[in-house]
């Protein structure tokens, strides 16, 4: 299934540097984020768009992770000849990761 049907994203953008929020609609999904939507998926999800690191916050109290993408952007806002220099399509691009269904989600 796609992340998009248990989980919601904002995209927030500092210089070069994106982050995105992926916040699950139903706490009980939250386990189901934690374990699949890792670091290293992120990072091959967004390949030739994110060139540096991408670190991952845990937010359990929302339900929530948060990626924060280094190199992410082209430069940044105003250097990038980019369509999108603010990043704000790649939350809705990440919400197409495929995930496994949980045992509640079959």
């Amino acid at each position: 299934m796609k992340l998009r049907e248990i989980a919601h994203s904002r995209t927030g953008d500092k210089g070069n540097t994106a982050n995105i929020s992926v916040i699950a609609y139903d706490a009980k999904h939250y386990p189901l984020l934690r374990e699949q939507v890792t670091s290293e998926r992120v990072k091959a999800h967004f390949a030739g768009v994110v060139e540096g690191e991408v670190v991952r916050y845990e937010l359990p109290n929302l339900s929530a992770l948060n990626f924060v993408m280094t190199q992410a952007l082209g430069g940044g806002v105003t250097r990038s000849l980019a369509m999108d220099a603010h990043g704000k399509s790649l939350s809705s691009a990440l919400l197409d990761l495929d995930i496994e269904p949980g045992s509640d989600d079959k």
